[in-house]
């Protein structure tokens, strides 16, 4: 089996494509001219240079694939530009692009890796999201989410007019290789540094990277094309992932909890302060104080159901996080 791989430089990237190799996979994967490599430079695999956005690549790149699992994306809650055009590019041309490649190349099928940033949900009691809660593009704060969601909708397009194309949804995985890091990854970097003095009321699904990774390969194997599939882990609020790596690293947690307002207030001045005038990426952004209002719970009951995939405790993906950024120099 040879399968083509985007965004294996990556944090969910890497994992997908180790798991692949580990099953025997012949593996050709899509890397930037500017891409760091260290996530697989264990791998035996051939790299293919190019860019999403470049169509006639992606199908010379596809030829004689089996399978594609498409998992780059633009993953960033804070972009210099407002308009987030980059984004756009990346999120939405580029699964455009790559779908179509696909098809002209006569890929068997196309496993999209989505988020759960894209489902609905309606309210901030927690109550865990499924793939069927309704939810629009009005729905979606900032361009990060936004683009997911149009790149999805030309996924779930393309699986209802016959393309094999399913989707899978991971929630916020943790665990090694987070290279960039993720937004979630700095959460966990900023508590190492001690830069998590107050907390706010909002919860995430955490995932480890390694079984979200094995969802993938089990969509291959077992999804119905056109279906969306939520890849997760435990319910956690803030609180709890703080008190989880505190009595992991013996680092004190955080006892003040702020509200929403206040944290929304620090996040428009770190935007205009860091941001506009500094040219720097800011801790905080409005976009995340604004996801925040909600509790982002999930159910994988439908990936448990149909793919055989496995809900893991996340305290071990949460204990080889810290242990990666600590060796690789990302903690002082």
């Amino acid at each position: 089996m040879l399968a083509f791989v985007t965004g294996a430089t990556g944090f969910v990237g890497s994992h997908v494509a180790k798991q692949l190799a580990a099953r025997g996979a012949d593996l050709r994967l899509l890397v930037r001219p500017t891409s760091r490599k260290e996530n697989i430079a264990a791998l035996k695999a051939e790299h293919v240079t190019g860019d999403l956005r470049d169509a006639a690549s992606l199908r010379r790149a596809m030829e004689g694939c089996e399978f594609v699992f498409h998992v780059a994306a633009d993953y960033r809650l804070w972009t210099p530009d407002p308009q987030g055009k980059e984004m756009y590019a990346a999120n939405v041309e580029g699964t455009k692009a790559i779908i179509e490649a696909a098809q002209q190349a006569g890929v068997r099928r196309v496993v999209y890796c989505s988020s759960v940033a894209t489902m609905g949900f309606a309210t901030s009691n927690g109550r865990p999201v499924t793939e069927d809660d309704p939810v629009t593009l009005a729905e979606m704060i900032g361009h990060y989410k936004r683009s997911k969601f149009m790149a999805e909708q030309i996924a779930l397009e393309a699986g209802k007019n016959g393309a094999n194309v399913v989707i899978v949804n991971p929630t916020t995985p943790v665990g090694e290789q987070d290279i960039k890091p993720t937004p979630t990854g700095r959460i966990i970097l900023d508590f190492l540094k001690g830069n998590f003095p107050a907390y706010v009321d909002t919860g995430l699904n955490l995932a480890d990277v390694t079984e979200v990774a094995n969802g993938h390969i089990a969509a291959m194997e077992l999804a119905v094309p056109g279906q969306r599939y939520i890849l997760g882990g435990q319910d956690l609020t803030l609180k709890q992932i703080l008190d989880k790596l505190a009595a992991m690293t013996g680092l004190p947690s955080p006892t003040m909890k702020v509200p929403h307002s206040v944290a929304l207030g620090f996040a428009v001045f770190d935007e205009i302060f860091t941001g506009r005038i500094r040219g720097r990426e800011p801790r905080a952004t409005i976009d995340a104080v604004r996801m925040g209002r909600k509790k982002m719970f999930a159910s994988s009951a439908k990936a448990e159901r149909e793919l055989g995939y496995k809900v893991a405790p996340v305290d071990d993906a949460l204990k080889r996080a810290v242990e990666w950024f600590k060796a690789n120099g990302y903690v002082g």
